[in-house]
């Protein structure tokens, strides 16, 4: 089925697997780093693009490149607030009405220079709390014509840093607790993420509704992480986990099994039994329709990141052999979601468009695809307030649905 893409645009949408320090303006990124003395290798935008951030990548390592800029940018507080109302701002005008911000704010923290964990957090909520207002002060929200923007803050901890470089934090903990294995080091700053993150939220009402691990997949299993995540889980703060993005279904399994997933961020090796590793699974293509079976069944949502996929696994070559179409044919839970706004180049509309372009999605499946993304997400409040926000949503989906006069 065809659909315009001024009705892509304009339908409510939420992206739950979004990346702060990936989703930068390029312009912003050039003006923050002028402002902080930030080394770019290029100040313009048109450079940036042609340098670090492509529309194409060779792989993983060169995908992560940029990083390095983007974060060092966001250690400067004006910047970390310019850039978290911007992300709001521009998810705001395509129609997006609910995000999840994801980062890492031990990438980001300087000890050295006051700039701790409570003020990062407080600064991203101030950026996307002054966006959320201004929003909801428009006539056409205030008046019920459209749903009102909301969002929430996933935290990261990563799957593995060094003794120096990763941030200011990090190197400053391997110094501190140097006579730690390293897996030591990075296991505390985990949990003194979570323990922050669940302070944070109840203490000071900030919106902090999920837990991440991201990071380098390969040699750092989630069930290395598994005490962290049962501390989430025992205090009821929500669970998504990078599992299967660069590893076999086994690390999909671990995610649920040892960490009590609610959702799985990519989840793409699920319906790929090449990627299995693990000598135990004697039938990687039975293991992986039966994982599937049971993710289905318990409807434990996939956040689906399409050209993030195909930029960091070359290998897909042509978007039809995505994972994507088995997912959409096994009737899992999925979500479209960007990832990575400024190092993906995309956008949800775009993500979205690339979907319904490339697979087969009549209209019923399409509001699936936007239900689950509010039916799944982490909703900072009560069930009964989602709910409501919810239906909200998917009513003004059917509104636009008459609006142009789509039909199956």
């Amino acid at each position: 089925m065809q659909y315009p893409a001024e009705f892509i645009q304009a339908i409510p949408k939420a992206d739950l697997h979004l990346h702060l320090d990936g989703s930068l303006r390029a312009s912003s990124l050039v003006e923050m780093a002028k402002r902080s003395g930030v080394e770019l290798p290029s100040y313009t935008e048109e450079g940036l693009f042609e340098q670090v951030f492509k529309s194409h990548y060779n792989n993983l390592g060169e995908y992560l490149n940029g990083f390095q800029y983007t974060c060092a940018v966001l250690r400067d507080l004006e910047n970390l607030e310019q850039a978290s109302y911007e992300l709001a701002i521009d998810n705001q005008n395509e129609g997006v009405t609910y995000i999840e911000v994801r980062f890492a704010p031990q990438l980001l923290m300087d000890p050295s220079k006051g700039v701790t964990f409570d003020t990062i957090m407080h600064v991203v909520n101030d950026g996307l709390k002054r966006a959320k207002t201004e929003y909801n002060q428009r006539e056409d929200v205030k008046n019920g014509d459209k749903p009102p923007f909301n969002y929430g803050i996933i935290n990261c901890a990563m799957r593995m840093f060094g003794k120096k470089g990763f941030s200011p934090y990090y190197t400053q903990l391997f110094q501190q607790l140097r006579d730690f294995e390293p897996m030591q080091v990075i296991r505390t700053a985990a949990m003194e993420l979570v323990r922050a993150s669940v302070r944070m939220r109840d203490d000071e009402d900030l919106p902090i509704v999920g837990l991440d691990i991201a990071g380098q997949e390969i040699g750092y299993p989630a069930s290395k992480f598994k005490d962290v995540y049962e501390y989430a889980h025992e205090n009821f703060l929500l669970k998504t986990v990078h599992a299967g993005e660069a590893y076999g279904a086994e690390s999909i399994f671990e995610a649920l099994t040892q960490c009590h997933a609610d959702r799985l961020g990519h989840g793409y090796s699920l319906f790929s039994p090449e990627m299995t590793e693990d000598p135990k699974i004697k039938d990687p293509k039975a293991y992986g329709e039966k994982l599937a079976s049971y993710i289905a069944d318990q409807r434990i949502a996939v956040e689906v990141c399409l050209t993030s996929n195909m930029q960091t696994n070359p290998s897909i070559g042509d978007i039809k052999n995505h994972n994507f179409k088995h997912m959409l044919d096994n009737r899992l839970a999925t979500v479209i979601c960007t990832d990575n706004r400024l190092v993906s180049r995309t956008t949800v509309s775009n993500e979205y468009q690339l979907a319904v372009d490339n697979f087969d999605i009549p209209l019923h499946r399409l509001k699936d695809l936007v239900a689950y993304s509010f039916k799944k997400n982490f909703y900072p409040g009560a069930y009964t307030e989602k709910r409501d926000y919810t239906k909200r949503n998917l009513a003004y989906f059917d509104k636009l649905v008459a609006k142009f006069g789509l039909s199956e």
